[in-house]
Order: C-alpha cells, then structure tokens, then sequence
C-alpha cells in the first residue's frame, strides 16, 4: 500500500516536473521536416506537368520554411503584453485584411477569393485574420471578465465581431476557415469561465446558419451529399474523398515506401495541400499515419499544458490567448485529418506545418513562437518568485 503510494505520489512530482516547452518544439519541427519530405514526394510529378520544374514547390516550401523559423524567433522575442496592448490594432489589421480581399486586390483561385499577391507569394488572408481575431477576443476576455461572465450583453459583443469576420469569410467563400475560427474562440471564451448553459443558444443558432448556408450553395451541397455516400459518385462529387480513401487502403499497415504513391500521379487533386495526409498514410500507411496523428497530439497537449501553467501562475490573458491558439492548430489539424478519412465533408483546408502553403506554414510557426513566449514569461515570472523569499531571508538574516 505504501509503496503503491509512493509511486503514485513520485509518478504525480514527475508528471509536475514536465517541461512542455521540448515537446512542443520538438513535435513543430519533425512536423515542418516530415511536410518538407512529403511535399518533395507529392508535388514532382505535377510540378514537372505544370511548372516544368519538379522541384518547384519543394523550393518554394524550403523558403517558406526558412521565413517562417525567422518569424518564430521573432515572435518569440515579443512580449506577449504587446499582444494584449495591441488588441485593437490587430482587430483592426484582422477585419481590414478579410475586406481588402473582396476588392480588385484580391485573387480568385477554383472559385475562391482568399488571396492578396504579395511579391513572390500570394498571402491567404484568413490565416492572418484567425490570429489577430484571436489575440483581440483573448485581450476582451481578460478586459471584460465579470460582465463576459455575468451578463448577456458582455457574452454576446465578442460574438457580434466573429459575426462581423464569419461574414467576411463566408462571402470569400471560405467556409473551412470559419468553422475554425468560431469554434476556436468559442472553445475560447468558454475555457475562461462562460457557462456551458450560454452557449446553447449560440449552439443552435450557428446549426441553423450551417444548414441554410450548406442548402442555399449547390457545391456545398454536393460536398454532404458526397461524403454521405462517395462511392455513389465517384467520379464526379465524391471524386477527391473516393481517391483519398483509394490512398488509404492502398497504403495498408506500413505504406508502399516513400515517392512510390500511385495517388499522387494526377488521381488525388490537391495532392500536396490539402490532402497531403493521404499521400503520408499511401506511403507509409496506417504506421505512418499515426505517426502524425501522435505528433500533433504531442503539439497540442503541449499548447494547453502552457496554457493551463500560465493560467495557474496568474498570467491570464497569456494563458486565454496560448488557448486559443492552440485551438486553432488542434482544430485545423483535427478537421483536415477527418477530410482526407471521409469523417467530415470535404473543405479546404491545410495541415498545419505540413501542407504546401506559406501563408499557413508561417502564421502556424509565429502560433508556436507565441507559445514558447508564453512558457517563458511564466518560467522567468516563477524564478523572479522563488528569488524573492531568498533575498528577504538573506536580508533578515543580516
């Protein structure tokens, strides 16, 4: 009994003494190395096709990946109270970015105007919108705490300014981003305190708005329909989750090897975006796709562990804030992974640090430089504390 309790006791002071910071670094760079490999294996055949380079877009994720390391390190280097200053700065920036993308500056891309050229790239504006919104709603919940908590009013103006971005996006269309940006910060506001009873309206609300918006677009139609039942059509609607699921079945327990991916040949469309899981699990199978599975839990267990740990070390809008970001990696990691496996319909959407896409790769690479900014505040804020009562001992002793 007693020594059952004593390995309980040493198993609770070692799960207390985990750092998450490795882990998380550790997971972010074997996912931006395991993206780079597989966009080289994805990509060379249609980049040969269309580009006549094969390494066209292998090149441009290595430079992409490069910008978004600098970036991380920058992001590091911010102190996360600018982020809390800044609220309205980036509510700003968020809203005018989701705006500018309707005008004559936008670029229309398979029907969607997600797009501002910007130089060598092209800048796929939700991904900006989705962490600013987030760092101005974290900045409100910490602000507005008692009357977010209290009263109906204080609950319902953060929802009225996702309205305000869901609006924009869902014209674009960009349907995918949406759901992830509302489900993140709703996740948000309801971690900091919101109680769950608030949300059933809000719930059955944003139900309502997801069947007229499925029912008033004939595509988006299609796309339930086709994922109720691919194989029904599946040349036509139920084409790009037929393939994806082809890929799967071919890859069986430990794939056909790395570059040797029959899907990828012109069968699966958006092989090295949006459905680059596929190819991992075709060329590695249902090992390597675990794998994956693994590494991203081991990214966003470590998210909220930072976040649990600045909550606790009295660091709110730290804490709200790495929460929220984790949500939006977690989700769009969960919600893509679910696409290429036919558990959710199809929309598009990119794996985090894995797909091609720089837009994506860099805002993903500042979300985990803001992380680690936040354990490191909170460790150099407990060392300030455990110096303290030093100091004071030392001065009483003399």
């Amino acid at each position: 009994m007693q020594a059952g309790l004593s390995m309980s006791s040493a198993k609770a002071q070692w799960l207390g003494e985990l750092q998450p910071l490795p882990a998380l670094v550790i997971s972010a760079v074997a996912l931006l190395i395991l993206g780079i490999v597989m966009i080289s294996s994805a990509s060379m055949d249609i980049a040969a096709e269309t580009m006549g380079n094969s390494y066209h877009y292998v090149i441009r994720q290595l430079m992409f990946a490069v910008m978004g390391c600098m970036l991380a390190l920058v992001s590091v280097n911010v102190p996360v109270a600018w982020w809390e200053k800044s609220g309205w700065l980036l509510l700003g920036i968020g809203l005018l970015v989701l705006a500018l993308v309707l005008t004559p500056l936008g670029r229309t891309v398979n029907g969607s105007t997600r797009w501002i050229p910007f130089g060598l790239f092209n800048v796929q504006v939700s991904e900006v919108a989705k962490l600013c919104l987030i760092a101005y709603l974290a900045g409100y919940v910490v602000r507005r705490r008692d009357e977010l908590l209290n009263t109906w009013p204080g609950f319902l103006k953060p929802l009225a300014v996702l309205g305000v971005a869901s609006a924009l996006l869902v014209i674009q269309p960009d349907f995918g981003a949406t759901v992830v940006l509302v489900t993140a910060a709703a996740g948000m506001i309801f971690l900091s305190g919101v109680r769950l009873s608030r949300f059933v309206p809000l719930i059955a609300v944003l139900t309502a708005l997801g069947v007229v918006l499925v029912l008033t677009q004939p595509y988006r139609l299609k796309r339930v329909v086709s994922y109720l039942d691919p194989w029904k059509d599946q040349f036509d609607t139920g084409y790009q989750l037929t393939q994806s699921l082809i890929a799967f079945g071919r890859g069986e327990w430990t794939g056909v090897g790395l570059g040797n991916s029959i899907q990828k040949l012109f069968f699966l469309p958006e092989a090295h975006t949006d459905f680059i899981f596929a190819i991992i699990a075709e060329e590695f199978g249902l090992l390597g796709a675990l794998l994956v599975l693994g590494l991203f839990t081991v990214l966003v267990v470590s998210g909220f562990v930072i976040a649990r740990r600045a909550e606790k070390a009295r660091m709110p809008f730290a804490a709200c804030f790495a929460y929220g970001i984790t949500l939006l990696i977690g989700l769009q990691a969960g919600i893509n992974m679910a696409v290429s496996t036919g558990l959710l319909p199809t929309k598009g959407l990119t794996l985090p640090l894995v797909s091609y896409g720089g837009s994506s790769l860099m805002i993903s690479c500042v979300c985990i430089g803001i992380l680690a900014r936040v354990e490191m505040e909170r460790l150099d804020k407990e060392k300030q504390a455990a110096e303290k009562p030093a100091t004071r001992k030392r001065g009483g002793a003399l």
